[in-house]
């Protein structure tokens, strides 16, 4: 998706701190285990998440595999802008798949409720590297590098209608708040990720508020590249001045048995770039679903039909 997304979904990103420090680690291929070993030591002069301190971890992947199966992680080390971490992140392949990886290791600030901070990353392309060199080094920490995409804009798209009820409109004080209605007809076109079909299913959240009791899912459906959802999802609570502060993100995930991967999403919102006042990354909506909002907002109690890209 849009760098936004990606770093929502990739992490739960929410706003950014300026990138600073270092991390020290060493990389060792161990033959007989045909193990590569991504020994993490320590960071030195990490950026604050907030007064004065970071809850940091460290995530790795080998690019350009950054699916859950490449994904590893060392322990948060709580209030420290110098952790020490002295953890082992291992891979099991043969030395010769190294031709081609990169290892990404990047640092986050944990969030209690998901939301983590970006601190900085490191890329080391393996296919180039000395491995007689087992030292530990130091690197510094790099702003974040969009993670290379195989270039499609995206990978199918969802088709879907909402509507917007205000409160006491249907008479006898009914519905008692407004009601945001949402209809997750079917998606269309989707492009697998490998080879095969997608075991789809559709996330959404009504923004600013990401709470789990924001999130609703439609069900699994199997093995399919068009698949019929038919879901309807009721969000209470709303004023239409809520609304024009809101945004409702749509993601579409692959399922898998102890994972889900994310093939693209929709944000629909007036795109103003701010909400209650304050600039977040999220409200990013294409003209295209703007539009759709913006008919929302004007329409109220009527069904707003929309056919959209699923951004990648």
């Amino acid at each position: 998706l849009s760098g936004s997304l990606m770093s929502l979904y990739s992490e739960g990103e929410l706003g950014r701190v300026a990138v600073r420090g270092c991390v020290q680690f060493s990389l060792r291929y161990q033959a007989a285990e045909k193990e590569l070993q991504v020994h993490v030591l320590r960071c030195r002069q990490l950026a604050e998440a907030k007064k004065q301190r970071s809850d940091p971890y460290i995530k790795t992947y080998l690019l350009p595999d950054k699916s859950n199966r490449s994904k590893r992680k060392t322990a948060v080390r709580k209030r420290s802008l110098d952790p020490v971490f002295n953890e082992t992140l291992k891979y099991k392949l043969e030395k010769k798949d190294l031709q081609g990886r990169t290892l990404n290791l990047s640092v986050w600030h944990h969030d209690s409720l998901g939301r983590n901070l970006f601190l900085g990353e490191v890329e080391v392309a393996l296919g180039t590297w000395d491995w007689a060199n087992t030292r530990p080094e130091w690197f510094s920490l790099q702003p974040r590098v969009p993670i290379p995409s195989d270039g499609l804009a995206s990978r199918g798209s969802l088709n879907l209608a909402l509507k917007f009820i205000p409160a006491g409109s249907e008479g006898a004080g009914m519905p008692p708040t407004g009601e945001l209605h949402i209809w997750v007809k079917d998606a269309q076109g989707l492009i697998p990720l490998q080879s095969g079909t997608v075991d789809a299913f559709v996330q959404c959240y009504v923004l600013p508020d990401d709470s789990k009791a924001s999130r609703q899912k439609t069900r699994v459906v199997k093995r399919s590249l068009h698949p019929l959802f038919n879901h309807t999802m009721v969000y209470d609570g709303f004023q239409a001045r809520d609304l024009a502060e809101a945004c409702a993100e749509f993601t579409l995930w692959h399922h898998e048995a102890f994972s889900k991967r994310q093939l693209g999403g929709i944000r629909l919102s007036l795109g103003t770039g701010s909400s209650y006042g304050l600039p977040v990354a999220w409200m990013d909506s294409t003209a295209e679903e703007q539009g759709v909002w913006q008919q929302l907002l004007q329409q109220p109690g009527r069904w707003v039909e929309a056919l959209l890209p699923l951004r990648t």
